[in-house]
């Protein structure tokens, strides 16, 4: 169940306190349930996946083909469907849901959302430019990003140049994010840190697709304790 990830909810940002006093400051994901709509086989597309839908909508807010869409498979008109990549379309089946519980031995978990939208920037603020002299030779463009194009050869301003215009509001990945703590029946995640994204933004979440032999926090406590012991049992 690992391959298939899940869509939460950015709730905010709190502390949590370890019994030696360590506090580590968290994100808080309330995660929606995923229920399979639809298996994709390898015949039809040239890969197998499973459709997962999220969330609950109204059949007043579905367009047609969509109400058509959702009654053929015989399920609850569902808000948001996302596809995921499977290797094996054996261990799922149309109509299963599925919450919190496929992260439950996982220590590392992967983010996508969309990041704060910032509106216009100028170029130093945007891509973090030095600028230009703050004091002889320059009149009134200390903050300019100079030059742009070229003077005869190609004679344009290339595509993706880096300049002044919209910053944030753009789709971005965390990678190995500690999973501080589950609450399965509030079905909260505690991530350690900080995600991309405003409260209240929808957050996908999957397991790391990195392998990582880092300690989680826990686990170097314990560490420490065993140590302390031994310590002590030498004393």
């Amino acid at each position: 169940m690992s391959e298939i990830g899940l869509i939460g909810i950015k709730i905010g940002m709190t502390r949590e306190f370890f019994k030696t006093g360590l506090s580590v400051p968290v994100t808080v994901l309330k995660v929606e349930k995923g229920r399979v709509v639809q298996l994709i086989d390898n015949r039809t597309r040239g890969y197998d996946a499973v459709q997962v839908g999220f969330g609950k909508i109204k059949n007043s807010k579905l367009s047609k083909p969509m109400k058509g869409y959702f009654t053929k498979k015989n399920t609850e008109a569902k808000r948001i469907l996302k596809e995921f990549r499977v290797s094996n379309l054996e261990l799922y089946k149309e109509g299963n849901e599925f919450g919190i519980e496929i992260f439950k031995d996982i220590k590392f978990l992967d983010i996508k959302s969309k990041t704060i939208g910032k509106g216009f920037a100028g170029a130093m603020k945007r891509h973090n430019f030095g600028g230009l002299r703050a004091s002889h030779g320059v009149s009134i463009s200390h903050r300019a990003h100079g030059s742009t194009g070229q003077n005869q050869d190609p004679g344009k301003v290339f595509k993706g140049k880096k300049m002044a215009g919209h910053m944030g509001d753009k789709m971005r990945s965390t990678q190995n994010l500690e999973v501080i703590k589950t609450d399965i029946e509030n079905e909260l995640i505690y991530l350690k840190g900080s995600i991309p994204g405003a409260k209240n933004s929808e957050v996908l979440i999957k397991k790391a697709v990195k392998n990582t032999n880092k300690l989680t926090i826990s686990e170097k406590i314990k560490i420490l304790e065993k140590s302390k012991k031994a310590k002590d049992k030498k004393k």
